[in-house]
């Protein structure tokens, strides 16, 4: 029954994130005119299916993924061919102006962030307050600490954090710094940037385990007026929930850097490590698994903006460099690009499914 049940819940997950961002495309593409065929989540066989007004909603059987079927837009012609003989060209993607089409391609990422958006404004308004913060001035340096012994000071504005993995952030607060060192996981170097006076100053500090705490700590204070706790109201979550939703894309961002650098690929998850991750949050309770949905969605949305022809960034900025040359870029070309994106995702697919088969194995 528990298995049956973090399937569901999985599932559930994947088909809020999934359904949103391609209804994002859907929306978008009615609102231009484009001929929408087909919406659907999943691929593979169809299990339920409705015919709407002009357009098919579907239901398939492998739940992951979804896609908009439009006419003009052959990347699901293996699922489902729309054909374009007898529309006019205004409503298909390829005779509509290159705005509107970048608009529809940018559509599904940001209905990701928005529905992160919601979900973190709805959860800071159930708690009833949000804790603001002051840019990170260093206060105070305790006597003796790591800190103190390499060298920073009172005054000191901290402007970049890394560890030793390259998962760095350029915090805006002290509790979006605070934040970030939460995900520190005790090995190496903390490396932190300094604004001093008209100088940048870089150290490299090893950070000690408070066992009072049960925090790693340099011996570093703030203000007491760090922190804020602001009253939240139904009004002003939204502001809020922006927020946060920008600091998690923010880490989001770096973690990708590194992966782009060779470093932290056994970190890499694909839909194996997902369910277990959905499994272990669902034991957690509801917060935490809506809190999970909004940080995945985050990643969907991220990932699906990375300039590769086979996401939506990549066709974005294919529409960009054709505005840019006024006119469209060769068919060898587009093929030897679209090849190339598909080999580093069939490379990337083969590194988390190893990843996902090793913690199985090891877990």
């Amino acid at each position: 029954m528990t298995f049956l049940r973090n399937i569901f819940f999985y599932i559930v997950m994947l088909g809020v994130i999934v359904t949103l961002h391609e209804l994002g495309h859907l929306l978008a593409a009615k609102a231009f005119g484009v001929y929408c065929k087909e919406f659907s989540f999943g691929f593979g066989p169809k299990i339920l299916s409705h015919q709407g007004k002009e357009t098919e909603y579907c239901l398939r059987a492998v739940p992951l993924g979804g896609f908009v079927a439009m006419a003009g837009d052959t990347d699901n012609d293996l699922e489902t061919k729309v054909d374009v003989k007898d529309l006019p060209p205004e409503r298909t993607l390829t005779g509509i102006a290159k705005w509107k089409r970048i608009i529809i391609m940018l559509a599904g990422i940001t209905m990701n962030f928005l529905l992160a958006i919601v979900i973190y404004s709805l959860l800071i308004l159930s708690s009833g307050y949000y804790a603001e913060s002051t840019r990170p001035v260093i206060n105070y340096v305790k006597e003796s600490s790591p800190a103190e012994k390499a060298g920073l000071k009172a005054d000191d504005i901290v402007t970049k954090v890394e560890f030793e993995n390259g998962l760095g952030i350029d915090p805006e607060t002290y509790l979006e710094m605070l934040n970030f060192l939460d995900a520190y996981d005790g090995n190496g170097p903390w490396i932190i940037t300094v604004s001093r006076g008209d100088e940048n100053i870089r150290f490299e500090i090893y950070p000690e385990f408070d066992s009072e705490t049960q925090r790693y700590l340099i011996g570093i204070g703030f203000s007491d007026k760090a922190i804020e706790m602001v009253k939240v109201n139904l009004l002003n979550c939204w502001k809020y929930g922006f927020s946060y939703a920008l600091f998690v894309l923010k880490l989001t961002f770096s973690s990708l850097m590194t992966v782009f650098q060779g470093r932290n690929l056994d970190q890499l998850s694909g839909p194996i490590g997902i369910y277990s991750t959905v499994s272990q949050t669902v034991e957690l309770g509801f917060e935490y698994y809506i809190q999970l949905m909004a940080m995945i969605s985050i990643n969907v949305g991220l990932i699906n903006a990375l300039p590769l022809p086979i996401f939506d960034g990549g066709r974005v900025l294919i529409l960009i460099i054709e505005a840019l040359i006024r006119r469209p870029l060769s068919e060898k070309a587009q093929n030897a690009v679209m090849m190339a994106s598909l080999a580093v995702l069939l490379l990337l697919f083969v590194l988390v499914m190893y990843n996902d088969v090793a913690r199985l194995i090891g877990g």
